[in-house]
């Protein structure tokens, strides 16, 4: 694969469990996101209340199209809804990420899930996206790109889901 780096001796050790949320017991109130909102100095308008609220709700990471669609037939324009997805990426409310498609994929941040990342598991096979447990990148002292020394990447595991294996 072009562009990807081998390391040598790269260890990867998985801290936990995969996280599965129940959207129904996360389902945050208006006012709770109103409040987050307001804490970050944006202004807790129809649009981005409605951007947060499905955020929040959904357990994996998605695409702008997918919120577009959840969110139609509705007042905004799906300029508006990614004007606030930017918005709320940079007040750190949602992480984006891409998980090698180039179509950026969002999810909130919340103690369940941190705005440092994460990694994510992508199916081969259906696309089915992942969010994976908190995993511990050892890394050779030799020849390791600085970024992977700092821990600043990104970890993706591919392969088959538990529905196509």
């Amino acid at each position: 694969m072009r562009g990807l780096a081998t390391l040598p001796a790269l260890q990867l050790h998985v801290m936990g469990t995969p996280r599965r949320l129940d959207p129904m017991a996360s389902k945050p109130t208006l006012e709770t996101l109103r409040t987050a909102l307001r804490e970050t100095g944006l202004r807790a308008t129809s649009s981005r209340l409605a951007v947060l609220q499905h955020l929040r709700t959904n357990v994996t990471p998605i695409s702008h199209a997918e919120i577009v669609d959840k969110l139609s037939p509705g007042p905004w324009d799906p300029a508006t809804i990614y004007r606030n997805l930017i918005d709320l990426v940079e007040v750190g409310l949602v992480r984006r990420t891409d998980v090698g498609d180039h179509v950026w994929r969002f999810e909130a941040v919340s103690n369940s899930h941190d705005a440092q990342g994460h990694p994510h598991f992508v199916c081969t096979e259906c696309g089915t996206i992942e969010c994976m447990p908190e995993m511990q990148l050892v890394a050779p002292r030799t020849k390791t790109p600085r970024a992977v020394k700092q821990h600043k990447i990104e970890v993706q595991l591919r392969g088959l889901c538990d529905s196509c294996i």
